[in-house]
């Protein structure tokens, strides 16, 4: 059975090592809206929190070669919104390591300074996605032409992360790819929608381009981070009620799959270790 089409992607939660150096990157270089506590920052856009950051004092980056988090990715509204942000980013002298036109969006790549990958993209309209011919959503890497984003945002100014941004998909380096499926795909019920060089899956719920993307690039049987360092802690799938949320979980029970539950969320974790939830809309 397939997870409901109107499940999407909900909060990130990342450790950091200094709220202070992260807030200096999130609020005045990506322009998120800041609330504020002892250890602890949450970042929303139109008034939807979509980030959990939580001190960890001195925590080291990631080490490369383990699994988790490849980059969680913030969805614009449209194509202005994301020539704008570029603008902001380039300003101010904080580097880009990559920018694309994946041809169902477009898409530039960032660390925040613990190391955590970012994605900032906006979608092209549904009409223009591509099916290939094996049945799954065309998708490439090619070179994005950033003098016509910038060109898009021309006439207003950045004013941070404006309303409708959501976080769209998340990426994540796994240790199996077909182990991968088994579990996002098989238990969980999202939709193979591509596959990339026998690396690399993306799957999702109602048709979108994908809702999370696997990979196997940290190497294959990589092994988990180690505690304690600047990593994902937690993301959301949200579905959108509890009669959805029921079925899920018995399917986890059918697959006898571990999880943890306190009302309408279940907490679980992927093969790997990298920790999700699942929670409902309403």
């Amino acid at each position: 059975m397939n997870i409901h089409p109107d499940t999407h992607i909900g909060r990130v939660e990342l450790t950091v090592a200094d709220i202070g150096r992260a807030l200096a990157f999130y609020r005045d270089v990506l322009g998120f809206t800041v609330r504020e506590s002892a250890g602890e920052a949450r970042l929303s856009a139109g008034g939807r929190e979509l980030v959990v950051l939580r001190e960890s004092p001195d925590a080291e980056p990631q080490p490369e070669g383990t699994t988790g988090l490849y980059h969680y990715a913030i969805l614009l509204p449209d194509r202005p919104a994301l020539g704008r942000v570029l603008k902001a980013i380039t300003s101010g002298g904080y580097p880009l390591w990559g920018a694309s036109d994946h041809l169902v969006s477009e898409a530039l790549y960032l660390d925040d300074p613990d190391g955590h990958g970012i994605e900032i993209y906006r979608d092209r309209p549904r009409k223009e996605w591509r099916t290939a011919g094996d049945g799954n959503i065309e998708m490439a890497t090619l070179r994005l032409n950033l003098r016509e984003v910038l060109d898009a945002g021309r006439g207003e100014s950045w004013e941070g992360m404006p309303e409708g941004t959501v976080i769209g998909h998340m990426h994540l380096h796994v240790g199996d790819l077909q182990r991968a499926e088994e579990f996002y795909g098989g238990v969980l019920g999202l939709d193979v929608m591509a596959r990339y060089a026998g690396a690399a899956l993306f799957l999702s719920a109602g048709g979108y381009h994908h809702h999370l993307g696997v990979n196997i690039w940290a190497g294959q049987d990589a092994p988990p981070a180690p505690e304690g360092v600047a990593a994902l802690r937690n993301f959301e799938f949200v579905v959108p009620d509890s009669g959805e949320l029921e079925k899920l979980v018995s399917r986890l029970d059918g697959a006898s799959i571990v999880y943890r539950r306190t009302g309408d969320i279940l907490g679980l974790q992927d093969p790997w270790g990298t920790k999700f939830s699942v929670v409902t809309a309403s």
